[in-house]
């Protein structure tokens, strides 16, 4: 009886280890940004491992370096997904460099967010800003997982709906603001918020200026006394700066802004830490109501 209990816990455990190889490993994604590695975990679930290369609040997505970590990850991963035109150059070339992790398929699939709206080069690379552009990048999640792992389909279209949900209280919060602030003269030190300015309808001055900056270049004269003027003047009710990196002239017009009692606020490149895409928009329409109250 002993011989017969001890074959059997031998037996057990030969099979043991041999069923937890089978079982489905995570599907490793890897995000450019932190906002896109948000999304893939939402749509994802459990049943992916996500990794976000800019992620840190205080870095300056600009200044960025590659490490060989980063080169790590992407060899492993099977879904990898980035901003595209021109704002993060350095992904393309990971790509190009790195061996492709294994797909069904046999090849790794990536998802260029910018090709997914109709975005090309030259235009505003901060695309994020726009809800509808997170709302195509999780569509094209769900299908890139559906085509890897379809034994999980129904999971990964079901927090796909849940998404596309939660992105309907954003979209109705954008409608509402519109509607009392279409037209109202804004500024920016960036374009970084340029999308969200869109889509409420406001009216965007010192464009030269912002495209100066965000290029790294110097704005010239004109757009700087232009620029002073309008927030001396008041003929901006509202300044965006971008709250993640910065340079001397435009913090110059922050100061100036402030010291004309123009209100301010900020607008950052990757998603604050602790907060859902959701929340995060959320929060950066609520600012914009506070800064430009109902008109008397």
């Amino acid at each position: 009886m002993r011989l017969t209990l001890i074959a059997a816990c031998l037996t057990l455990l030969l099979i043991a280890p041999a069923r937890s190889q089978t079982a489905r490993l995570p599907i490793d994604v890897v995000a450019a940004e932190n906002f896109y590695g948000d999304v893939a975990g939402q749509i994802g679930g459990v049943d992916v491992h996500v990794t976000s290369v800019l992620s840190n609040p205080d870095q300056d997505p600009h200044l960025f370096e590659v490490s060989p970590s980063i080169a790590r990850a992407l060899s492993a991963a099977r879904i990898v997904v980035y901003s595209g035109i021109d704002y993060d150059p350095w992904m393309a070339k990971l790509l190009g460099a790195t061996r492709s992790g294994a797909t069904r398929s046999g090849e790794r699939q990536v998802i260029v967010v910018a090709d997914l709206v109709g975005r090309k080069s030259g235009d505003n690379p901060h695309i994020w800003y726009d809800p509808a552009t997170m709302l195509a990048c999780a569509r094209a999640l769900a299908a890139a997982l559906d085509a890897d792992d379809p034994a999980h389909t129904g999971g990964y279209d079901q927090r796909l709906a849940g998404f596309a949900a939660s992105i309907a209280p954003i979209q109705a919060r954008i409608a509402a603001l519109r509607q009392r602030l279409a037209g109202t003269p804004v500024t920016a030190t960036e374009p970084v918020f340029g999308y969200m300015f869109e889509a409420l309808g406001l009216q965007v001055r010192n464009l030269p200026f912002q495209i100066a900056v965000m290029n790294g270049t110097e704005p010239s004269a004109s757009d700087v006394a232009t620029f002073e003027t309008d927030l001396r003047t008041h003929a901006v009710q509202l300044l965006v700066y971008n709250a993640q990196a910065s340079d001397p002239i435009a913090q110059r017009m922050e100061l100036l802004a402030k010291a004309s009692h123009v209100p301010v606020i900020g607008a950052a490149e990757t998603e604050p830490p602790g907060k859902t895409y959701q929340a995060w928009m959320m929060a950066e329409l609520d600012a914009v109501a506070n800064a430009l109250p109902p008109r008397r």
